[in-house]
């Protein structure tokens, strides 16, 4: 019986944990939105700029933010169904011009897996 009991609170504080680490990489994400900013915008004010608004980007097919002017590889990308889901967001970010030769997105990439995942995480938060 105290074996399960240990247990179930090493279960518990393991839950907490993965909250508290998420919430960090929210915090991380908005953080590395910054580079993001020059181009993007997110929250109840976002507007489009040299780049789309990116609010519900994770779920959104590409290529569909009303009033952009996206680049013709962005079109046919969500002509042919891509969905902007971690998956591939995941890729895209790592190198947006190797991922889609004929974007628009000048911006080199961001490198660093755990990063990539902490935008996304911030940019799901920022709906």
């Amino acid at each position: 019986m105290r074996t399960a009991r240990l247990a179930a609170v090493a279960l518990a504080t393991l839950g907490l944990n993965s909250t508290i680490v998420s919430a960090q990489d929210v915090e991380n994400g908005q953080s590395l939105f910054r580079q993001c900013r020059a181009c993007h915008q997110v929250g109840v004010t976002a507007k489009n700029l040299v780049g789309p608004q990116l609010n519900g980007i994770v779920g959104r097919k590409a290529g569909t933010v009303e009033g952009f002017n996206y680049s013709e590889a962005n079109k046919t990308a969500g002509a042919k169904g891509l969905v902007w889901d971690d998956a591939q967001l995941m890729i895209y970010l790592e190198n947006p011009l190797q991922f889609m030769p004929g974007t628009k997105m000048a911006y080199a990439g961001l490198k660093d897996e755990a990063d990539r995942k902490d935008l996304i995480a911030y940019l799901k938060s920022a709906k």
